[in-house]
């Protein structure tokens, strides 16, 4: 605002002393002091309130005077409340340096001013930035020029003070201006929003993590209504198609008492991070196409001289500039939900599988700028496939050209006996474990109490005819981690074990009652006796049936460990001497 719209309002009790000619001045902010220097807390542009207590004398004027001129205020309005008509003194010294200078009259409060000013400097540099707002996203919804969602964070930090990051649905920072948050911060409030999605509270949601107010503002997808609507998900959508893929708007501030000029601000400020987003989706689409075709043809049975070909194609698509054909891994997602959505009807889970999987493997210490353009994801049915390229070492190149009789990864894609396993991975090959780290939290506040997400990592291979054995792992570990209880499940290619690997296999009716018949027994009489049965069992199968390792581990006599042992064999009619017996009561354990 410029000092003379002060001078419009009559309710501010403000009367011009001096300093007419500089009344177009730009006032960014105000202060109130009565310190003699007041420079330190000073950035420029205010309007200085003052009732003139740090006057003792004349003099004192020119110095305070000298002081805000070159700290650049925008002008000085005296109180009369106390000491009287403003001194003579003090307005000759704002005519030297050139200051505009007002009286308020004694019945007007600084509070009443303060807060005029701020209300009027807050109302114009929002539609100052609004304007910044729509410039940049007509440029960007026709190419990038715009600066993307940095700088439209940049903007709010600098015009408005807000701190603001663009987050995943599993937390990872997609933009933001300033520090990045950190990543453990950074998930909460993705989980925070998914639950928020899930639970169908009106945005913004408002959240405390960590003891800092945020306000979490949903990205709407294409089908999602536009700025000062309701923010609630399309009537026609059940929430569970989006809400695992959806981006929020993360604003360290309270919005619970903004006005609407405001909020309908930052509605914009997401409708331009959508253009973004959906930017990102449409660049994917050619890397879908092609895991779609090379799964098909994986699926198909196709000979692995016809599947390396179309290899060929992917890699440099997907690792551009390497001269070595890459290894791949296979990872298959699966996200189930319970019947009843919107409509009764159930929730189709293989593209919201696929929107999920992309973005879980988008490396975060990348800020997906990289490894972004390298995920090639498919779904077919329920199941979302990725074939991720790994960079080969140059000594595991050499090993898997020696395998592959000289036609293997080192001259392009090898089509020899490659089996899941046969070739070591490298380094950077994805772990089962890490993936789950890094997303259970949060999205397991998207999935609530009807939907699971679970996960199935195969080892890293460097021919065609692998990556058909590739898969079928990945998908038997997803069926090894729907076994296991939690919303969100992972199991990675090591873990296949032979008995591991039939477990999940067994109907759960024909689970419970084998478990049952061995195991109810001993539960029952631990229940009653507090014998510690079972988990001597535990320990007696752990250490291989050996009594005195058996006995240390538990602090036993042997004696002791033996009654425990014949009780066991009493209650269930079993001999744990008998390798049938022992094996009996080993998957009974691991079937619980």
């Amino acid at each position: 605002m410029r000092l003379r719209a002060l001078l419009d309002t009559d309710a501010l009790g403000l009367r011009l002393l001096g300093g007419e000619d500089e009344l177009n001045r730009t006032v960014r902010g105000v202060m109130t002091t009565d310190l003699r220097d007041p420079s330190r807390y000073l950035s420029g542009g205010e309007l200085v309130l003052t009732g003139l207590a740090w006057r003792r004398s004349g003099e004192d004027s020119e110095p305070f005077v000298r002081i805000l001129a070159n700290a650049g205020v925008a002008g000085i309005a005296a109180g009369e409340a106390e000491l009287g008509p403003v001194p003579e003194d003090l307005i000759v010294a704002c005519e030297y340096h050139r200051l505009p200078l007002f009286a308020v009259t004694e019945d007007v409060a600084f509070a009443t001013i303060t807060e005029h000013v701020v209300r009027k400097v807050s109302g114009e540099r929002a539609g100052d930035l609004a304007a910044v707002v729509d410039r940049h996203r007509r440029l960007m919804t026709s190419g990038p020029a715009g600066g993307g969602p940095d700088a439209v964070l940049d903007l709010l930090g600098s015009d408005l003070d807000l701190r603001a990051w663009v987050l995943s649905p599993v937390g990872r920072q997609i933009a933001g201006a300033g520090e990045p948050l950190p990543a453990a911060r950074a998930a909460a409030l993705a989980g925070e929003h998914l639950a928020a999605t899930r639970a169908g509270r009106r945005s913004p949601y408002q959240v405390t993590v960590e003891g800092t107010a945020y306000s979490l503002f949903p990205v709407p997808g294409r089908e999602l209504p536009g700025p000062g609507r309701d923010a609630a998900p399309h009537a026609s959508r059940d929430v569970r198609e989006t809400v695992l893929s959806d981006w929020l708007l993360a604003v360290e501030a309270d919005a619970g008492d903004w006005p609407t000029a405001r909020l309908d601000l930052l509605h914009g400020v997401t409708q331009l991070i959508a253009v973004e987003r959906d930017r990102r989706d449409a660049a994917r689409t050619v890397r879908r196409r092609l895991a779609q075709e090379v799964l098909e043809l994986v699926q198909a049975g196709a000979v692995p001289a016809e599947i390396a070909g179309r290899l060929r194609v992917a890699a440099p698509v997907l690792l551009p500039g390497l001269s070595t054909a890459p290894y791949w891994q296979v990872v298959v997602a699966q996200v189930d939900w319970a019947d009843g959505g919107t409509g009764g009807a159930a929730v189709e889970g293989g593209p919201v599988a696929q929107s999920l999987l992309e973005e879980i493997l988008v490396d975060p210490a990348t800020g997906g700028t990289d490894t972004s353009d390298r995920i090639a994801v498919a779904h077919m049915g329920d199941e979302a496939i990725a074939l991720v390229p790994l960079p080969m070492t140059a000594s595991a190149s050499g090993a898997a050209s020696h395998e592959s009789g000289g036609e293997g990864v080192g001259g392009g894609i090898g089509v020899g006996a490659g089996k899941p396993g046969d070739i070591s991975a490298t380094d950077s090959g994805l772990h089962a474990d890490a993936l789950l780290a890094a997303v259970r939290e949060p999205l397991s506040s998207g999935l609530a109490d009807d939907g699971r997400l679970t996960l199935g990592v195969s080892a890293a291979v460097a021919s065609a005819e692998g990556l058909r054995g590739a898969l079928e792992e990945a998908r038997h570990a997803r069926r090894v981690a729907a076994a296991r209880p939690g919303r969100v499940c992972a199991a990675g290619h090591h873990e296949l074990a032979s008995h591991v690997l039939l477990l999940p296999f067994v109907p759960d009716d024909v689970r419970r009652a084998f478990t049952a018949r061995l195991l109810d027994p001993l539960r029952d009489y631990d229940r009653r006796h507090r014998a510690e049965l079972i988990p001597t069992l535990e320990s007696f199968l752990e250490c291989d049936g050996s009594w005195t390792r058996c006995a240390a581990r538990l602090h036993l006599h042997v004696n002791t460990l033996r009654y425990r042992v014949g009780r066991i064999e009493q209650l269930t009619g079993r001999d744990l001497s008998r390798l049938e017996d022992k094996l009996d009561f080993f998957l009974a354990l691991r079937m619980r």
